[in-house]
């Protein structure tokens, strides 16, 4: 297959809401027929916490036209709960520093490291890469030391990604490891901080959920953008402002806050990037657009293209969906005090944001299954724009459901 334009795909974090973007990466596969021995329809791969895991494996399984996509379906049905909501049992947990109830985080990351050595191959990422079958993988953590987003970026030797001039982001450029991963994915008091070098990083979601502006950057011309929020009507809530909120009702606002609500801001920014280039595109002549675009080239570090996108975001209320999972199946979950107190209270008959806190968290394959078959709905449900996305030859041509040059 003939791909001239480069195609990033950009994952946002969302613990185990990760798994609804199997199901899109699954339609998008299927919809456009990709066999193992086809060429990849993405060149460049961006993603932040669970995002960053997703990323790697697909990377990784690059060399694939389906991306080994039904095996990461099945990584994903085979979590269990039980192991990824052990709590941290060393004795310095409710010690800490000052001999009171304080920890460096909750969850133990043995199990999400165990996952990520176990089934990333990261030989085959980097051959991947350095062969030119993606040209990048870029994955956002947050330095605690400087509060400066790091992306830690593997390119292929000829691609030239213009730097940012955002001082709040720094680029360090490298062959991607497992201690990376973890770093993106190591959300803030849940699960411990990563060492790398003399810094210490935890979840790119705290600054940077979605990096869509590194793929720009990397070249891409055309972006497909897989959030995990889904876009609840606070008003039908409103029971809840009645009383005072108690902590889980909290930490699923807190944490939609903080992982998932700057998403729309930037795709807001990239939507009014586009109308700007296209109008400046029809109003000025070739010298004064060149003109223009050497100023943003100056202040900002690239000029300004009008991008083609394509988003995907969850169509039905995860949050109740892993309400009603938990309903059936908390029971059978062999898990701390802790962490059965808030799933508990997800779990309650009128839970709304409360849930929202256990779809992070919620690392058991039943919900991930409910998840991924979501996100194949909702990829399916844009069948038509995506095969126009991507180019795809009409129905009757003899060579339908291959890529074509745009």
């Amino acid at each position: 297959m003939n791909i001239p334009e480069k195609t990033a795909l950009v994952l946002s974090g969302g613990g185990a809401r990760g798994a609804y973007a199997v199901g899109v990466v699954q339609a998008i596969v299927e919809i456009l027929g990709l066999k193992a021995t086809d060429r990849s329809p993405f060149q460049i791969y961006a993603g932040t916490s669970v995002g960053s895991i997703n990323a790697a494996y697909l990377v990784a399984n690059a060399h694939r036209g389906d991306l080994g996509v039904y095996r990461l379906r099945e990584i994903w049905s085979q979590l269990g709960v039980n192991a990824h909501l052990q709590m941290r049992s060393e004795p310095t947990r409710l010690r800490g520093m000052s001999g009171t109830w304080f920890s460096r985080a909750l969850l133990d990351s043995k199990p999400l490291q165990v996952l990520v050595r176990k089934n990333i191959s990261f030989h085959d990422l980097h051959r991947n890469i350095d062969e030119g079958v993606v040209l990048a993988n870029m994955v956002a953590a947050f330095n605690l030391g400087t509060s400066q987003t790091t992306i830690f970026s593997h390119v292929n030797p000829a691609l030239n990604v213009r730097p940012s001039r955002d001082p709040s982001r720094v680029e360090v450029r490298g062959p991607l490891r497992p201690a990376h991963i973890l770093a993106s994915s190591a959300m803030p008091f849940i699960f411990p901080v990563q060492r790398i070098g003399e810094s210490y990083f935890c979840d790119g979601g705290v600054r940077f959920n979605t990096p869509i502006s590194p793929a720009i950057r990397a070249g891409a011309h055309k972006l497909v953008v897989i959030s995990l929020k889904y876009e609840r009507e606070d008003t039908e809530h409103a029971d809840h402002l009645k009383q005072y909120p108690n902590v889980p009702f909290l930490a699923g606002r807190l944490l939609n806050a903080l992982m998932l609500d700057p998403f729309e801001y930037d795709l807001d920014v990239l939507e009014r990037f586009n109308r700007i280039t296209e109008a400046l595109e029809e109003a000025l002549p070739p010298e004064e657009l060149a003109r223009v675009q050497q100023v943003m080239t100056e202040t900002r570090g690239a000029p300004y293209r009008s991008l083609d996108k394509l988003v995907f975001s969850p169509s039905d209320d995860v949050g109740r969906l892993a309400n009603e999972h938990l309903r059936e199946h908390l029971a059978t979950y062999k898990i701390g005090a802790l962490p059965r107190f808030f799933l508990r209270k997800a779990a309650t008959k009128d839970a709304t944001w409360e849930a929202d806190w256990a779809t992070y968290l919620l690392f058991d394959g039943g919900y991930a299954e409910k998840l991924i078959d979501l996100g194949l709905r909702d990829g399916y449900a844009q069948k038509e724009r995506i095969r126009e996305f991507f180019r795809v030859v009409s129905p009757g041509d003899s060579n339908a459901g291959a890529l074509v040059a745009s």
